[in-house]
This record gives C-alpha cells, structure tokens and sequence, in this order.
C-alpha cells in the first residue's frame, strides 16, 4: 500500500496529491451544476445572482433553500404579497433586475395586475409596509416598538404577529440581495431590448439618490482621520472630490479596468454558468419577464429618505445596538424561529456558510469586514478593537463595502469599484456575500428587537 501525504517529496506522492485535488474540484464544480440545475427547475430559468454565487455552492445551497422557503413554502402571506412585498423592498434601492424578476413572479402567482400601477394602487395592508420598509431599507437603526405597535394595532387593516414577522424576513432578505445584485454587477448587465424600461426622470440638480456614496470611513477616526466631507454643490459628475477612490486611480483608468474585467468574464467558456443550454432553456420564462419591466420609482414614496452616518450622530440618542445585550445567536434567533417556523434555522445556516467559506485572506479579514458593516449600522461589539478594521481593510476595500451596504443604487459607476488586481472573481464574490449577510443580519437584529420590546411591554 502507498501512503500519500502533503509532505512526500516523491514524485508519486506529488501525482496523488493532484489527482486530489483535482477531485475536489471536480467536485464542487458537480455540487455548483447540480445547484444549478435545481435552481433552473425551480424557476424554469438561472437567474444572474445563481451564476455568481456558483462560485461558493456550498453557500449557493443555503441560500437557495432559504429563499425559496420564504418565497414559496409555507407561510403566513399568500404568495401575491410575498413578491410585492419583494417589488417594495428592491424598488427602495433601484434595483430593476429583482423589481422585474419579482413582477413577473408576482403575476404568476396571481397578482392583481393594477396594483402594478403604483404603491397607490396597493391595498392599505400593503402600503402599511411602506415606512417600516424604508427604515429598514436605509436607517435600520430607527426601527422602533411604535412601527411595530402602529402596524399590529386592531381594524380591518391590520398585521398579525406571525404576518409582520414574514414580512419583515422578506424585506431584509431582499434589501441584502439588493446590495449583492449591485456588488456583483447584475443589475448592470445588459437586457434584452423588450425588456428593457424607459430611463428614469433626470434628479433635480444638486440631488443624489439616496444620500452620498460615501468618502468618508467611521473607523478612520482611530487614526486621526475624522474630516467629514462636505456635501456637493455642483452635480455629481462634476464633483472633484468623486474623481477616484484612490489617488493613483482616476476614472479613466477605472473604467479601463472594469471593461477588461468583463471582457475575461466573457471568455470564461469553461463556466457552467454560462452554458447555452441553460439560456435556450429560459428563454420561454424570460420572455414573460421582458412584459413584467417596470420602473422601480412606482413603489417608492419619500425618495429623498436615505442613509445617513449613525457615527456622526449623537449615540446615546439613537442608542446603539450592543451584541452583549442583543444578539443574533441569544435572542434573534430564538424568536424568529419561534413566530416563522424554522426560518430562524435557515437564516442561522447562511450565517454559518458565508463565515465558513474557503478563502485565501484570514479569518481576522473577514471578521474585519463584518463588523466593519455592522458598526456602519451602529450595531457594536465591546470585545471588539476596531482599530483591527484599520489594519487590516485598505480605505478602497472600506470604500467599496460602505458603497455596497449602504447606497447599493450607486455602485453601478467606476467610483465604487473594489481594486480588481489582488482579488479573484471568488474572492470578489465572496466579499459581496460577507456584506450580504452583515447586513441582512443587522436588519433582522433591528427589527426583532422592536418586535421583543413590543411583545414584553
């Protein structure tokens, strides 16, 4: 018998250990195909966001069973509002790829084409959802017992527990997915001419979506770098202060790196992902989605309503969400599941996958990155130096995780563009995804709280 070990000098021993992991990999590109093709028969059709995350399936699976559960399985929400609740919560941040997938969802399920018209045009238990959506969507931190209260109250119109519950799962779901379309380049990917959607109203001048993308990062004050920029007076395009994320890059050359980055994904034949098959496949379901194209700002009230910096405000006043005194694993958790049946095992099975996954940078990185995201939300953690975040995240990778979290409808320009050069198409993905769950779990810490405070007072 042969023994081959990683440190046999043999030229056997070397042989045996490629063929191994040459084994591996084949296996996980198996595991992607066969969640691939799950995904393709659930749906009829591989959605964009399937083909990225692809590149984790061991993450892919997780996610898939959770989305589906909350979409299609058992529930409280028939499924006509479960994806219009999805249509709000994208439409919140522009997200045309998910408002579209959703409509077209949402029609099939049996959805009343008319309330397609608007938010208007929603029933009131609906449009009841808009504020606590917003909050959710862009200052979690807000989310308080009385938005619980205001929608639980008795009448015609009124949520019950195990309603609000699902749909406040859903809205963080999507909200996150959002964040991860815009990360991983979805959205902009080009459509077909039937599907495409007349191009929004020009912003009056001096306006940006949302708030600011952000150029200024909370845990640099640790080393003295506490200069808030000021807001523009002259339109975006024109902003001196948006030429580039780093000196040493400018837009040009951002744009150069972003077009060549997307030329090598096309010439990926060897992706699955991409195969022909798939698409000839979709192309009866995509044909219904290219008549479901609608123009996000419909279901948007309070456009001016966006994030704003929990660190420039006053703490004590917005009273920061301390992990010691309200967790995800100690609290969150344990309700969730107790008022949405199982999903709380679900969530809690992403959360595990995204900080499980294979990665080349250090477990202290991806720690980094999520309490870098979570201190952007307020949420802190005292045993915690976040002069780490400092150390070990570069102000670009900073740059572009705030960019993501937090204005996801601005992305789309070179501005927020991670450096491509040390980072691997995974690599890049799998930072999407840290973000993702970061957030998503942020939300739910905000919204379950309110909801414990409502349920013991």
């Amino acid at each position: 018998m042969i023994i081959c070990t990683k440190k046999m000098d043999y030229r056997l021993g070397t042989q045996c250990q490629r063929v191994q992991n040459q084994v591996k990999v084949n296996s996980e590109k198996e595991r992607a195909s066969v969640l691939c093709m799950k995904a393709l028969a659930s749906r009829g059709r591989l959605d964009s966001v399937s083909q990225h995350m692809a590149s984790h399936p061991q993450y892919l699976e997780s996610f898939l069973r959770t989305q589906h559960y909350i979409l299609y399985m058992d529930g409280p929400l028939p499924l006509q509002y479960r994806h219009y609740i999805a249509i709000m919560a994208a439409a919140r941040h522009h997200c045309r790829y998910l408002v579209s997938l959703h409509t077209a969802q949402f029609l099939r399920a049996g959805g009343e084409r008319v309330w397609l018209q608007g938010l208007e045009a929603a029933p009131p238990r609906l449009r009841h959802l808009d504020h606590i959506n917003k909050v959710l969507a862009h200052q979690p931190w807000l989310t308080s017992r009385s938005h619980i209260q205001a929608l639980l109250k008795s009448g015609e119109q009124c949520w019950s527990l195990a309603e609000l519950v699902q749909a406040v799962v859903l809205l963080a779901h999507c909200h996150s997915l959002c964040s991860f379309v815009f990360g991983c380049g979805a959205d902009a990917e080009p459509l077909p001419v039937s599907m495409s959607v007349p191009p929004p109203l020009p912003l009056p001048p001096h306006r940006i979506p949302h708030g600011t993308p952000p150029a200024y990062c909370p845990c640099d004050a640790a080393n003295g770098n506490t200069t808030v920029p000021l807001t523009p007076s002259v339109p975006l395009e024109r902003t001196p202060r948006r030429r580039s994320l780093d000196s040493s890059y400018d837009v040009a050359f951002l744009r150069e790196r972003i077009q060549k980055s997307q030329e090598e994904k096309e010439r990926r034949g060897d992706r699955l992902l991409h195969s022909q098959t798939l698409l000839n496949t979709a192309d009866m379901e995509e044909e219904e989605e290219m008549e479901c194209s609608t123009d996000p700002s419909r279901f948007v009230s309070d456009p001016e309503f966006g994030y704003q910096e929990f660190a420039r405000q006053d703490e004590d006043h917005l009273q920061v969400l301390r992990v010691q005194d309200y967790s995800w694993e100690d609290h969150g958790f344990s309700l969730v599941n107790r008022l949405y049946s199982d999903i709380g095992h679900l969530l809690d099975d992403r959360f595990r996958s995204v900080a499980a996954l294979p990665s080349t940078h250090s477990p202290d990185l991806q720690r980094a990155i999520w309490n870098y995201i979570h201190w952007i939300y307020g949420i802190r953690y005292d045993d915690y130096n976040y002069g780490e975040v400092n150390q070990l995240l570069e102000k670009g990778l900073k740059l572009y995780i705030k960019a993501v979290a937090c204005y996801p409808d601005a992305t789309k320009t070179p501005l927020c563009t991670l450096h491509w050069a040390p980072f691997k198409p995974a690599e890049k993905v799998h930072v999407d995804l840290l973000v993702m769950e970061a957030r998503l779990q942020a939300e739910l810490l905000y919204a379950l709280r309110a909801i414990t405070q409502h349920m013991i007072a």
